[in-house]
């Protein structure tokens, strides 16, 4: 049932309901429960022509999301402070489902269209905001993804056996963040630096996205170390929302 929202995408907003029988692979009356079901629930809405759209609700754990979410509500302010210092576009990124999430972006002033932005997805293996988290995962789930995705890593860059990923990935590690260009979008520059929980998981990153031209070679450390420092106050941030949610409710406040 909740995989029908999965097909409800900028490009697709809106379905029939004759068509998500037919796309269901469930029986006419199932789909229907579906359908009324997700209505009920506020996650669908009926429009003209008989069709359905995502419901309000989901505007509604939207903001939730925002407001408790603890990457959310720990990385933001330090993701804007940095765009605002920098002068490029700044990212905050979440690990979900084996891909990177961008949860939140401030665009800078001319940035190129179509620059990673709230609610895309984007692969582990390509960009910045993405390598630096993966190269922070735990060994046994780097081993378990170049055994799935060895041919997608090795024209990534990211080497064509597991010594040379596994090298890759501590280089990344060492240096604290990662820097890359026209990766995921040509003439675009990423530096990003992971975000852990309290416990020293991964959890996401945090970056900017800038045109190449306008960060010279000589001039990347210093926009890394403020990526870093952003990174550090955002980590700091995350584990006081993490401890005061598992806080008893009697001690909030």
């Amino acid at each position: 049932m909740l995989g029908l929202l999965d097909l409800f995408t900028p490009t697709a907003p809106a379905w029939p309901t004759e068509d998500l029988i037919r796309v269901s692979g469930t029986s006419r009356s199932t789909c229907y429960r579906y359908i009324k079901a997700l209505q009920a629930a506020g996650l669908l809405t009926p429009v003209a022509g008989g069709a359905w759209m995502l419901g309000p609700r989901i505007i509604e754990l939207d903001r939730t999301m925002r407001l408790c979410d603890p990457v959310s509500a720990g990385g933001i302010p330090p993701m804007r402070r940095l765009a605002a210092e920098s002068g490029h576009t700044g990212l905050l990124c979440l690990l979900f489902s084996g891909t990177v999430m961008c949860v939140a972006d401030a665009p800078a002033p001319g940035a190129p269209a179509g620059l990673f932005s709230r609610g895309q997805r984007r692969p582990l293996f390509t960009g910045a905001a993405s390598k630096v988290i993966l190269a922070h995962l735990p060994p046994h789930q780097l081993r378990a993804i170049f055994a799935r995705h060895r041919a997608t890593i090795e024209a990534a860059g990211l080497g064509g056996d597991w010594e040379s990923f596994r090298h890759a990935l501590r280089a990344i590690r060492e240096a604290g963040h990662g820097i890359t260009q026209s990766e995921f979008m040509p003439g675009v520059l990423g530096i990003a630096a992971p975000l852990f929980n309290a416990e020293g998981g991964v959890l996401g990153s945090i970056g900017i996205a800038a045109k190449i031209e306008e960060v010279p070679p000589e001039a990347r450390q210093a926009l890394a170390r403020q990526v870093v420092e952003a990174a550090a106050e955002a980590c700091a941030r995350i584990a006081e929302q993490e401890q005061s949610a598992a806080l008893p409710a009697r001690a909030v406040g």
